[in-house]
């Protein structure tokens, strides 16, 4: 597939693994800011930015594969990642598989599913009930915003996606994290994050006060400096 890429600087390889619905061009700030001392790779992954569109419905490992060739294929052995959200969850797949990156940060990283409580089971039954007599208002009526958006194929690579829990590939992770949320995000709450840290051995937390899910936007200045201090 070809591949859509920015790569600005020189030195260390920094690889950037953006959001779900996102594009490199988010990580914009660190883009600059890194590339004065870094070689950095920002990438779009198939599906989202200038890619091309996904030819089957894909799961996080199949984005995982994709990204390890795109690598490969761009010669870049094992660099430093930042990854946010899906992009989290795609690192998190790569790390399980070994030395494939140096240091991770993480931030907002998406991948553990959260207790489903029985209100959500009955959702769930009610979404299946009525998708079968009227599809179209069930994706209307249940579907999130960010669902509704999707092409047939991303729907159904979303479901995958989301459907998975990646505690056991962050058990598997040897290489050195750091992760870092906003104590305000609310798509990634605390206790995900708690979850991965006790997964994931000797791997390292940074919260950045007031900040979102988009924490490394609405404080790049902060998010940049605990990252290049965790890189050294």
């Amino acid at each position: 597939m070809r591949l859509s890429y920015v790569q600005r600087g020189e030195g260390k390889d920094i690889v950037f693994l953006h959001g779900y619905l996102a594009s490199k061009e988010c990580f914009a700030p660190q883009i600059a800011y890194f590339s004065r001392r870094f070689r950095v790779t920002a990438l779009d992954f198939p599906g989202f930015g200038q890619a091309e569109p996904l030819p089957a419905a894909w799961s996080v490992s199949d984005y995982a594969a994709w990204t390890l060739e795109a690598l490969r294929y761009l010669g870049i052995r094992c660099p430093h990642v930042v990854a946010h959200s899906f992009g989290g969850r795609v690192a998190v797949k790569c790390l399980s598989q070994g030395d494939v990156f140096d240091r991770a940060v993480l931030a907002g990283c998406a991948g553990i599913l959260p207790r489903r409580t029985f209100s959500y089971h009955v959702r769930v039954k009610t979404y299946r009930a009525v998708r079968k007599i009227a599809p179209r208002f069930a994706e209307k009526r249940f579907g999130s915003s960010e669902y509704r958006t999707l092409s047939p194929v991303m729907r159904e690579s979303y479901k995958k996606i989301v459907n998975e829990d990646l505690r056991e590939d962050a058990a598997k992770i040897s290489r050195p994290v750091l992760f870092v949320n906003g104590t305000k995000d609310t798509a990634v709450p605390p206790a995900s994050v708690r979850v991965y840290l006790s997964c994931v051995k000797g791997s390292g937390v940074f919260w950045l006060e007031g900040c979102g899910h988009f924490a490394f936007l609405d404080n790049p200045l902060a998010f940049n400096a605990a990252t290049e201090e965790f890189f050294q």
